[in-house]
């Protein structure tokens, strides 16, 4: 972890990345060039050469399972300063979303970055809203500029772990 990174992150809060079920990640509207693991994933998100960009228009919808119960205190989101993010809301525990039925749900949140939030000044989430959080669905709607494609260079979530049992992990005790 760089000097940098380390000194982003809000006290009291981890950086969440290890607890991400990468199985179960999707991105909607991603460039096949120029993926999710890019903005996400460690190594990929510090390296300011990769990005995520958006395909056919502005939009980016991105799904996040976690492999236990998380509270999300809030993030970062690193992008250019013409088509980096804008608007972005956050919908926990909702699944199976897609730009047709995204406006159907109140987002848990809703964020409206400034120049400093692109280069990855943390912004806080009402935590109240993200306690027991299983997933996380995160709809980019617009860009800084209103340019078709959208660049995002880093998502960073800051938060801690639910302390919950494992089930899977449990034995079944035999009758003797």
């Amino acid at each position: 972890m760089s000097a940098e990174s380390s000194s982003q992150i809000p006290k009291g809060q981890v950086d969440l990345l290890d607890f991400i079920d990468w199985s179960g990640v999707q991105c909607l509207n991603q460039s096949s060039t120029h993926s999710l693991p890019n903005a996400l994933k460690q190594g990929y998100r510090e390296d300011a050469g990769l990005n995520l960009e958006s395909d056919a228009d502005e939009q980016l919808l991105i799904y996040i399972p976690f492999n236990q119960v998380i509270k999300l205190h809030s993030f970062a989101i690193k992008g250019p300063e013409e088509e980096g993010p804008k608007t972005v809301k956050f919908f926990s525990n909702k699944e199976h979303m897609c730009f047709s039925n995204v406006n159907d749900f109140p987002p848990s949140d809703t964020a409206e970055l400034t120049e400093e939030n692109l280069k990855g000044k943390p912004v806080v989430l009402k935590y109240v809203k993200f306690q027991n959080v299983r997933s996380l669905t995160i709809f980019i709607e617009d860009n800084q500029s209103g340019a078709e494609v959208t660049k995002v260079q880093k998502i960073a979530l800051y938060g801690s772990t639910v302390e919950t049992t494992d089930m899977k992990g449990l034995k079944k005790i035999e009758d003797h």
